[in-house]
């Protein structure tokens, strides 16, 4: 037996369960994971609530570190007792223990602790794919990011940087925007206070930026796509406001034939050499110390609904780490 985070219902973080689950041995291609860290991440919040469906039961989350308990028929590449992360599907990462597939495992360097590596995979290689392979971002360039001091804001600040780009990013509050600065955000716009999209202009000189990063959704996307200069690109890649609809296609046109893209980190890793070449880039940017990884807080895992309820809130920063 071992203890998990289990909802049998979609709703709010009281539909998650602490309790003891049973584990059985891994089969042709799996592994048997023991956690020691697991990271938090929006996209939980949309499995809970079943924006994202999935079958119930259900338990939760989508990266965590770990050592190797058991290899199953047909693994190779892996030994018992190695420490590994990993992000991506399928969920159940809110678990003590867990049986998974071996093929979306990253083996970590000693130089990388457990905690790290389980706030930095799903975040960071979020960042990669983003600011290489959905747009390449370029030095010189200028970027909006919305939500610059969260998770993957603080991730993108720093890859950006080190590229040589500017990042214009928002922000609820001056300690966010402080926390993203230090972070390498060269502006940032309170969006409570500001007019983000006459603030984009005002720093561009009316020109725009040529790409738009935006995990809020509804709240942002309209305003997000008069910051794009022509032919610019929207990437939607969240909704944490709650879903874009109804998309009127002309609108594209009429505002600089721009396009629209709505991204994942599933489809960027999907082939294993993606995700090793991902988790490499991402790797070694944390080795060199380009990018330091920002655990704005903790929380015991059987502590899971608090944390969920605090990052709906907008209480958080930085990446969120359960202990286990």
């Amino acid at each position: 037996m071992t203890k998990a985070m289990v909802q049998t219902e979609v709703g709010g973080p009281e539909v998650m369960k602490w309790q003891d689950v049973e584990l059985g041995s891994p089969g042709k291609g799996e592994v048997r994971l023991r956690h020691t860290a697991v990271g938090l991440n929006f996209i939980d919040i949309y499995f809970r609530t079943g924006l994202y469906p999935a079958p119930l039961p259900m338990t939760t989350g989508m990266e965590a570190a770990g050592v190797i308990e058991e290899i199953g028929e047909g693994v190779t590449g892996f030994s018992v007792g190695d420490r590994v992360a990993y992000a991506g599907r399928p969920v159940g990462a809110y678990s003590e223990a867990r049986v998974m597939p071996a093929d979306i495992l990253i083996k970590l360097p000693d130089s990388i602790d457990d905690k790290t590596a389980a706030a930095m995979m799903l975040q960071g290689m979020t960042t990669e794919y983003l600011l290489q392979r959905t747009f390449h971002v370029k030095q010189g360039d200028t970027i909006l990011f919305h939500a610059a001091a969260g998770g993957v804001g603080l991730f993108a600040c720093q890859w950006a940087r080190h590229i040589g780009a500017t990042v214009i990013g928002t922000v609820g509050s001056e300690e966010k925007a402080e926390l993203a600065k230090a972070h390498g955000c060269t502006h940032t716009i309170l969006y409570r206070e500001e007019d983000f999209q006459k603030r984009v202009m005002e720093i561009t000189d009316g020109k725009g930026v040529p790409v738009v990063y935006d995990a809020i959704g509804q709240e942002t996307f309209e305003k997000s796509l008069d910051c794009l200069s022509p032919r610019g690109l929207m990437v939607s890649f969240g909704n944490s406001s709650g879903p874009v609809k109804n998309v009127d296609l002309a609108i594209l046109g009429a505002k600089g034939s721009l396009y629209v893209t709505r991204p994942s980190l599933m489809t960027y890793t999907a082939k294993r050499e993606d995700l090793e070449k991902s988790a490499s880039d991402l790797m070694k940017l944390v080795g060199d110390g380009a990018i330091k990884v920002n655990i704005g807080q903790t929380y015991p895992l059987s502590e899971a609904r608090k944390a969920h309820e605090d990052l709906e809130g907008r209480k958080t920063t930085g990446s969120t780490v359960f202990t286990v």
